[in-house]
């Protein structure tokens, strides 16, 4: 059977996401599904900003082991995912999203809000959900958006519109590969890591402006300003990546005690080799670490721009400066958060092939707190134009 989304072709120069001819647009009876944590900014306050990306990424997780692993549509986004899948697959998406939820309550004490929305209804709305293909390895692409038919769909569920209920209390996702081995990626000497959200407001030509400035900046550094460094991040056991990767494989092995069992086990293996740099059967632990590096979506767009970066003071300045203007200008909106170390969510099926997926968020609350920044200020000018507006009605 052909897969509408595997048919759109790839393209690997990120730039081009701001070109509308690459984008397709899916069947209309295709599902969109929208993912966050109620109240992720106080729990990224008070210090749960791993546990935050953990829950995140497991919508992904839960949505790719339902579907057999082929490859779909999705946009993570720190405190939760966006997800596409066609008519065939909802029944499996629908219970694996409902199991998360019940998940991410019952052992992280989330409140993980999920909605499902058919494309033709968001086309009602004189919205749309169109995709494109970002190549960003050899073995990996993974989807942009465009149309701002997921931004609509996600404020739809934050309003309590489509949502579907958590499964009963006990069901549990199948996590498996959904891990966070690595250790924190630390900014480079004299660098910050910037979690950085770029949304347009009504003029989408002065957006891609805007845009093309921002990447002119980000080209200035040789990675292009992605964090992990060329040979890859460095492994590390942790007590907490320890307990994350527990509670989330606990369904599947049978118990926490047999979960905690295998992820010290296998973290135990995968230090030793990739301290000695010694090969395990197929498993060659430098070709692993590199090919993270490629594999990690520092950049993703989905009706607008959201990066992880590695930045010098010379390049913030120059960003903040270009996105202030833009911004008092009326063409876009922005926030930033600045910190000196990014965190890597991992989901790894099998560790032989190279198509493992691995998602970059700041270490200090990074996108949930750039987010917050954007909503703080798109609120501000809304009881403005209210106020304003008010004040203009009540002259006689």
């Amino acid at each position: 059977m052909s897969n509408a989304y595997l048919d759109i072709p790839t393209f690997d120069d990120f730039t081009k996401v701001l070109d509308p001819d690459i984008y397709h647009t899916l069947p209309d009876d295709w599902w969109v599904g929208t993912s966050d944590i109620a109240g992720s900014t106080k729990a990224v306050a008070a210090g749960r900003y791993k546990a935050v990306n953990m829950v995140g990424a497991s919508v992904i997780a839960a949505v790719k082991n339902a579907v057999g692993h082929s490859d779909y549509p999705f946009l993570f986004a720190g405190d939760g995912a966006t997800i596409v899948c066609p008519p065939e697959n909802i029944d499996a998406v629908r219970n694996a999203l409902a199991a998360t939820a019940t998940w991410a309550k019952e052992s992280l004490d989330f409140d993980l809000r999920i909605g499902l929305i058919q494309i033709r209804d968001i086309q009602k709305s004189g919205r749309n959900v169109r995709i494109a293909r970002f190549q960003a390895s050899e073995k990996l692409a993974y989807a942009v958006f465009s149309g701002r038919g997921i931004s609509w769909a996600e404020e739809q569920m934050k309003q309590g519109q489509n949502l579907i209920s958590p499964a009963p209390p006990g069901t549990q996702p199948d996590l498996t590969g959904l891990s966070c081995r690595w250790a924190p990626i630390v900014a480079e000497q004299g660098c910050k890591i910037l979690s950085l959200i770029m949304l347009p407001r009504e003029n989408r030509e002065q957006f891609d402006h805007c845009a093309t400035s921002l990447f002119g900046i980000l080209e200035q550094n040789k990675r292009q300003s992605n964090p992990v460094p060329e040979s890859g991040p460095d492994f590390k056991i942790g007590l907490s990546g320890l307990r994350l990767e527990a509670l989330a494989t606990q369904g599947t092995e049978g118990s926490k005690f047999r979960a905690w069992c295998k992820a010290i086990f296998i973290s135990c293996v995968a230090l030793f080799l990739f301290v000695t740099k010694r090969k395990l059967g197929d498993f060659d632990p430098v070709h692993y670490r590199e090919q993270t590096k490629l594999n990690t979506d520092f950049r993703r767009f989905g009706d607008g721009i959201w990066l992880t970066l590695n930045c010098s003071a010379a390049q913030i300045s120059q960003i903040e400066d270009l996105l202030s203007a833009a911004e008092n200008a009326g063409d876009i909106w922005f926030g930033i958060k600045q910190q000196n170390e990014a965190l890597m969510t991992c989901i790894v099926p099998d560790i032989n092939k190279d198509s493992h997926l691995h998602f970059l968020d700041g270490a200090d609350g990074g996108y949930t707190a750039a987010a917050s920044i954007c909503k703080a200020k798109m609120k501000q000018a809304a009881e403005r134009d209210q106020h304003a507006n008010t004040a203009s009605n009540s002259i006689p």
